[in-house]
């Protein structure tokens, strides 16, 4: 059996190098205050310890404040980052090709979320709005067979077929904003592999749904 899957670990060396992050600067926080408190208890004189205890107190006050924000900020660039990989949704310069497409992410979605009698409608619109694209013949008829089949396991055995075709339409197109990214599952269609379109990095996986949504890889990104 094929291997899948390794989206997921593709994220773990940005994970690790933020956790790295993180902890070096807990290390050097508690190198600061233990510093501090050494030399605290070097004196002698109460005056001089109660000062050095000001000292520390506010040491540690100042670190933990920073540790904090630092964290913050981190958390706010992650947001920032997937906030904006949402926002960036591809614009086509034929419309009709940029309302097929929409349809066919909304058909993608409902396939994702395993709702068979949603993506029956989202096919159909979809089939509806390739009558206005230029060479939509192929594309077209492969929308009908998603419309047409009566099982989830039918619908996306159908989707397979659509997702080259409407790739074929995407290239040949043009962007004016955005990027979509051709992305592949080696497991779907009984380990023969299928391919979709996305409008994000992240992985959903149309061929199975939560049983393996992460399953898959970006092997192109269309510009």
């Amino acid at each position: 059996m094929k291997e899948c899957c390794k989206t997921g670990d593709e994220k773990a060396p940005s994970k690790l190098k933020k956790w790295a992050g993180r902890i070096i600067w807990g290390v050097v926080i508690l190198l600061v205050i233990g510093i501090a408190l050494m030399q605290m208890f070097k004196l002698n004189n109460n005056k001089m310890r109660n000062v050095m205890r000001k000292k520390t107190v506010l040491i540690m006050t100042l670190a933990l404040v920073s540790f904090g924000a630092f964290a913050q900020h981190d958390h706010g660039n992650h947001d920032d980052k997937k906030e904006m990989d949402q926002k960036m949704e591809p614009m086509f310069k034929d419309k009709d090709l940029g309302v097929a497409y929409d349809h066919y992410i909304h058909l993608k979605e409902t396939l994702v979320a395993s709702q068979m009698n949603e993506a029956t409608k989202a096919a159909t619109k979809l089939e509806a709005s390739l009558g206005e694209v230029d060479k939509n013949q192929k594309a077209k008829a492969e929308a009908a067979k998603v419309v047409s089949a009566t099982t989830l396991d039918g619908q996306r055995k159908a989707f397979d077929l659509l997702s080259n075709e409407m790739a074929s339409l995407v290239k040949s197109g043009e962007l004016s904003m955005g990027e979509v990214y051709l992305e592949y599952c080696p497991m779907a269609n009984n380990n023969a592999g299928a391919y979709w379109l996305s409008n994000q990095k992240e992985i959903k996986n149309p061929y199975f749904g939560e049983r393996m949504l992460k399953c898959g890889s970006v092997k192109e990104t269309i510009k």
